[in-house]
């Protein structure tokens, strides 16, 4: 017996590495650029401000969506409290990758899924080790121009890849989208639907 095509959800986001996860993980989806503006303060509770960005953007595109479920995902870079977003010049990108060097940050993303006649909010911590940057290592990735619009200043798919010593958890949380519990959300609010549960 073959099942019916599940309904694609709606993505909140123009992000390539949320595509690509989607994709990879054989989720039906189409692509909406949510009209959502983010403020990123540094002194934010990191957890809190990438649920309100992930619902914000999902809200921001779910009049076109009919009965489909929307999707909106934020992710940022937290060490010690405070918070790494997206740097706005290669200087300041040295600067985050230099104080990230040696040490272990969590990458938080904030996960919404909105239909017509319920919303869910939950997020996800993943722990990154940095091996010691020594400031050749800093100049040569910098120049590769990667940082850019990415938050904590690095792209683990790429060339960032070589920055890091471990991962604990989700490392597609760390390339953008929190995947296991997109999937276990699926699984418990669509059982069967997309191929989950």
């Amino acid at each position: 017996m073959s099942v019916p095509p599940a309904s694609p959800l709606l993505l909140a986001s123009t992000s390539p590495q949320r595509r690509a996860i989607l994709e990879q993980l054989g989720i039906p989806f189409e692509v909406v650029a949510p009209d959502y503006e983010e403020h990123d303060p540094v002194e934010a509770d990191a957890e809190q401000l990438v649920r309100d960005h992930a619902l914000g953007k999902a809200r921001s595109v779910a009049a076109q969506a009919g009965d489909r479920p929307v999707l909106g995902v934020d992710t940022t870079v937290v060490l010690a409290g405070r918070i790494y977003a997206k740097p706005a010049h290669a200087g300041e990108a040295e600067r985050m990758l230099d104080e990230l060097s040696g040490k272990t940050h969590a990458v938080v993303s904030g996960l919404a899924l909105v239909t017509p006649g319920w919303e869910i909010v939950d997020a996800e911590h993943t722990r990154v080790t940095f091996r010691t940057l020594t400031p050749r290592d800093l100049a040569s990735y910098v120049a590769t121009r990667e940082w850019e619009g990415r938050a904590g200043g690095y792209a683990i798919q790429g060339r960032g890849g070589a920055l890091v010593e471990r991962v604990e958890g989700d490392y597609l949380n760390v390339v953008g989208l929190p995947a296991s519990l997109l999937v276990r959300l699926l699984a418990e609010r669509f059982p069967g639907t997309y191929g989950f549960g």
